[in-house]
């Protein structure tokens, strides 16, 4: 910009600079205090919207309450801008649903409603073990702080034999079923807090033509460290059956161990270790289940241990004492609940109007307190005598002057539906907080 030009710019009288002070302001980070957010409802169809309970590659999962029968469910949410990103991410999970669909076996995830709502975000809903005498809360079997608890790291011999032999039983139906996994591992078997496991995860898997003469397989995209030694060399063809058969087989050795039998710094010495097959079972685990993993484990296919000689094994077939305590389903993280309640109770309170205080904020209210003024709350105690029981009143919002910040009884009304209402809400909030700083 030019001398000339400059001459012709009006700048702002100090007076005007000081007029400004009603719309910002600047105040100590101390001073600004957020309100906890409120649990709004948010209804998907019949689905009542409940907290988040984990994320993965391809997305999030969610528990749900069902409107009409009340059930608890699990709802696997997927972004189709996401999965545009991940090689074959659509394509999978097409594949995953039409898998669940004729799938029906109480060690294997069933599927509840395969849909496509709300712009295609909700993709699949998963059944989350409904009992007949209340639901089940679905829980990765190998979450780390279930093992964390125990100095051991791993599952006695008692619950992880009770844990192998469902997997053995959902393994067994995905076959019978022409259905090849691909990815089994601890990280896709779910559980139940009566100790149900559920095979999950079908998004790699296979399923064989009905008129296939064997179970040969050529594409293979399973976790690294489960994958055998023929996939590990690059063959072109290889036994369907036998790699879950290997991969069970890993499982079953890191569940009894807390060890891996392959291990390397990346992928490639992984591969390479996994291609060699050296590897050794302690000796903790005694000659019967380190005869089964030796047979599971086996580096040729062909003299691999079939399902039917898994179920032959003396280890599988033997009963064994619960010599040391079982480890348990941890408490969550967040409410610390040893019983896995349903997180969905909060938004049934905001659908039906439950609340103890109608006029509680449904947002993060922002309230500015200075000096030694006691911020958040006050009680009306000057107009109830100190005798008489007080009535519950309900907690108001105010400034370091004492004026009330207006809540409105209509905020209830979810302004998270539209951009706009935020907008709005938030200048209105602007404006009360310029008010109480004038005064």
């Amino acid at each position: 910009m030019s001398e000339e030009d400059l001459q012709h710019v009006d700048y702002l009288a100090e007076s005007d600079l000081m007029g400004m002070d009603t719309f910002i302001h600047r105040i100590d980070s101390a001073e600004v205090i957020y309100q906890p957010r409120c649990k709004r409802a948010k209804l998907v169809g019949k689905y009542l919207m409940g907290d988040l309970l984990g994320e993965g590659s391809y997305g999030k999962v969610k528990e749900v309450l069902d409107s009409d029968t009340l059930c608890r469910r699990a709802v696997k949410i997927l972004k189709k801008k996401k999965l545009r990103r991940i090689p074959n991410g659509e394509a999978n999970v097409k594949k995953e649903i039409q898998l669940l669909r004729r799938l029906r076996h109480k060690n294997v995830i069933q599927l509840s409603l395969p849909a496509t709502l709300r712009w295609g975000s909700l993709l699949n809903v998963s059944q989350a073990a409904v009992r007949e005498t209340g639901p089940a809360f679905l829980q990765r079997l190998l979450a780390p702080e279930m093992l964390d608890s125990v100095p051991q790291k791993r599952f006695p011999a008692f619950q992880a034999h009770g844990y192998f032999c469902q997997l053995l039983d959902g393994l067994e139906y995905l076959h019978s079923q022409g259905i090849v996994h691909k990815d089994i591992k601890p990280g896709n078997l779910l559980l139940t807090t009566d100790a149900a496991l559920k095979i999950s995860d079908l998004g790699v898997a296979e399923a064989l033509h009905p008129f296939a003469e064997d179970d040969v397989c050529r594409t293979s995209q399973g976790s690294p460290a489960f994958q055998p030694p023929e996939i590990a060399n690059g063959l072109d063809t290889f036994s369907g059956f036998k790699v879950d058969i290997w991969s069970a087989g890993v499982t079953l050795y890191n569940i009894t161990t807390s060890l891996y039998p392959f291990e390397g710094d990346n992928i490639y010495k992984l591969f390479e270790n996994i291609g060699k097959g050296n590897y050794s079972v302690p000796e903790d685990c005694g000659p019967l289940l380190s005869d089964l993993l030796r047979g599971m484990l086996q580096y040729d296919p062909m003299k691999r241990f079939s399902m039917q000689h898994i179920r032959q094994h003396n280890w599988v077939r033997k009963k064994h004492p619960p010599s040391e305590p079982a480890v348990p389903i941890p408490p969550s993280a967040d409410a610390r609940d040893r019983w896995r309640s349903m997180t969905v109770v909060p938004y049934l309170e905001d659908l039906h109007g439950y609340a103890e205080d109608d006029s509680r904020s449904y947002e993060d209210d922002i309230v500015y307190t200075q000096d030694l003024t006691a911020p958040g709350q006050v009680q009306e105690d000057d107009e109830v005598d100190q005798n008489q029981p007080r009535a519950r009143c309900s907690p108001k919002l105010v400034c370091s002057n004492g004026t009330e910040s207006a809540v409105r009884a209509d905020r209830r009304s979810s302004s998270a539906s539209s951009p706009s209402r935020r907008g709005v809400a938030t200048a209105s909030k602007i404006r009360k907080l310029s008010a109480c700083k004038q005064q």
